[in-house]
């Protein structure tokens, strides 16, 4: 079956922030020159969602409030996908755990298999929905990209022990999150660093998290608010 280069997939980001409060930095690495999608470009962990993602059984979900917003002018239950393609990618590509230790029922996807056998099950309680940017038209590959926000004393074990990522993206490092603009970014990188730079002492979620669309006609800046759920009594 050949590939519809125009369709757009849905994909996942993770922006992990270290010492935030201090010299905060961010984990970075650069795509390959052969890449289709951003060659050379230094980019955060992450790809697109796979089927088997939306079966994944995570430890714990996200925060209802960044489960609303991922909801808003989207299609309905993409949220546990979204979640566990963004812990599998920042596990492919950097090696690091997202999750709480514990073992797996049933049989782990392949795609999973190194992970789970850490002796980890993914936990998306850490992470915080921050951004989201649709590719514009005319692009070799299109994505519906969801950023998240994660701190990295979330992440479990040695922060600098990349020996695991895969060869995905290369110079994994982290960057001081006041020089990364002097990498070679994609445009939405710069985007969301500026929003990252703005909340970087508030581990709050945002009041909003801002949706970059591009239509074949335009190009919009929306605002995603989502809503809390009500108390139970």
């Amino acid at each position: 079956m050949t590939e519809d280069k125009s369709a757009i997939r849905n994909a996942a980001t993770v922006i992990v922030l270290r010492d935030r409060l201090t010299e905060p930095s961010i984990l970075m690495g650069q795509r390959g020159a052969k890449a289709v999608f951003m060659p050379n470009k230094f980019v955060f962990p992450g790809g697109a969602v796979d089927a088997a993602d939306e079966e994944i059984p995570l430890a714990a979900p996200m925060p209802e409030l960044c489960r609303e917003r991922l909801n808003e002018k989207s299609e309905p239950g993409l949220q546990t996908a979204l979640a566990a393609a963004a812990i599998r990618e920042l596990w492919e590509e950097t090696g690091l755990i997202l999750g709480e230790p514990g073992t797996w029922s049933g049989a782990v996807p392949e795609d999973w298999q190194g992970f789970a056998s850490m002796g980890f099950r993914p936990s998306a309680d850490a992470l915080q929905f921050v951004f989201r940017a649709v590719t514009p038209p005319g692009r070799p590959r299109r994505f519906d990209a969801r950023f998240f926000l994660v701190d990295a004393n979330a992440i479990q074990g040695d922060l600098d022990d990349f020996s695991r990522a895969s060869d995905e993206l290369s110079h994994l490092q982290w960057v001081p999150l006041d020089r990364a603009r002097d990498l070679d970014l994609p445009f939405i990188t710069e985007v969301v660093l500026a929003e990252i730079a703005a909340r970087v002492s508030n581990p709050e979620p945002p009041a909003t998290v801002p949706l970059y669309l591009h239509t074949e006609e335009q190009s919009l800046f929306l605002q995603l608010k989502g809503y809390p759920m009500p108390d139970a009594d």
